[in-house]
């Protein structure tokens, strides 16, 4: 099961709407004769995948599948069926389907087929790696992970706005990893504006599903001129408030955005507050994807805080320190209680280069992602 969940990692970032599943094929001498995991963009499943491989010697074989297999038509076959007609004698699977079409179903078809079945083998692995996909089904909501690069008093620019580089190169090369291993990359207007930047995951193979860029744009200030428009890398979203008329989206259409509008929320007084983050992650959630990354800039940050949709953090420090006159990585959420702080446990520690990586989860989070 722990090769199954290594494989199901591979499709992290690749496969959304779907899940990212891993399967291994063992045969009755404890050989292993076929291994699949969730193809780009979704399709073929990883059981299809293993069952091809292992061919003629899966009859009699235990499946181990890191989630239950389907057993509804979509686009293929169901992998309940696939997994029958190979004559498997034996399916352990990690976690039960939380999508409503199978749900149990999955390990129903395969009983009452005279398959053995056995459930709950390393499941919070399996739960933690398709949590994205579980969340958006459940909540209406894809994962999203709050990256930060900070110096050590927690300052992402100077106060003439230089920021690059505050990290060094193996730092930045695992950030584009975890571009790699998201669906999108979510930042702020001024972020886009500031720094032109691509948001792509430039690791060469790494993604072979290009990454969505979204960008959060109530005032529509993004140019039809941006680098990321003009380089191409991946589809991008422009996440706007609703009623800016045709005359200012026409010329971002052109270019290849795709306008995402959203609702603004709304202030003590009910004078609008930019866009209402909760909408706008629903809003990429209706579209299919299951984990994004924020990546700011402080102002976005501290709005997904406040709103407490942030479910993991991953924060690159860098061993200099800037000072109170420089950019903070935050903006105020504000706070008047210690005990209304955010709180998170670390999951992972690393050090790319001279810099520290860490990564963290939310109380919600902890053993039932």
């Amino acid at each position: 099961m722990r090769a199954a969940l290594a494989l199901a990692a591979r499709g992290l970032g690749n496969v959304w709407p779907n899940p990212s599943v891993g399967c291994v094929l063992v045969s009755p001498q404890g050989q292993v004769v076929g291994r699949g995991w969730t193809a780009p963009g979704g399709r073929p499943h990883a059981e299809t995948e293993a069952l091809k491989r292992a061919g003629a010697a899966a009859r009699g074989a235990t499946a181990y599948v890191t989630l239950e297999p389907c057993c509804h038509w979509g686009r293929t076959p169901p992998c309940t069926d696939a997994l029958i007609a190979a004559g498997v004698a034996r399916v352990v699977v990690a976690m039960r389907d939380p999508d409503p079409r199978v749900d149990g179903g999955g390990i129903e078809q395969l009983r009452a087929a005279g398959i053995d079945v056995s459930t709950g083998l390393l499941e919070d692995e399996a739960r933690a790696i398709n949590a994205g996909f579980t969340k958006r089904l459940t909540r209406n909501l894809p994962l999203l992970t709050l990256k930060l690069a900070s110096t050590l008093d927690g300052r992402i620019a100077t106060r003439s706005g230089e920021s690059q580089w505050i990290t060094g190169a193996p730092a930045r090369r695992l950030a584009h990893a975890l571009r790699g291993t998201h669906d999108a990359v979510l930042v702020g207007s001024g972020t886009a504006l500031a720094d032109d930047p691509e948001l792509s995951c430039r690791i060469p193979g790494f993604a072979p599903v290009p990454t969505v860029r979204v960008v959060a744009d109530a005032r529509l200030r993004l140019s039809p001129g941006a680098r990321m428009l003009r380089e191409g890398g991946g589809p991008v979203w422009i996440a706007t408030r609703t009623g800016h008329p045709d005359a200012l989206l026409a010329p971002l259409r052109a270019a290849g955005a795709e306008i995402v509008e959203v609702p603004e929320a709304e202030g003590p007084a009910g004078q609008p507050m930019g866009l209402d983050p909760a909408a706008l992650l629903r809003a990429l959630a209706a579209r299919g994807l299951t984990r994004v990354l924020a990546e700011g800039g402080a102002a976005l940050a501290a709005g997904l805080l406040r709103a407490g949709l942030v479910d993991r953090l991953a924060w690159f420090h860098a061993p200099a320190i800037i000072g109170g006159d420089g950019r903070p990585a935050l903006d105020a959420l504000p706070l008047e209680l210690l005990s209304a702080m955010p709180r998170y446990r670390r999951t992972a520690l690393a050090l790319p280069g001279a810099d520290l990586f860490s990564e963290y989860e939310t109380a919600s989070e902890m053993g039932t992602a």
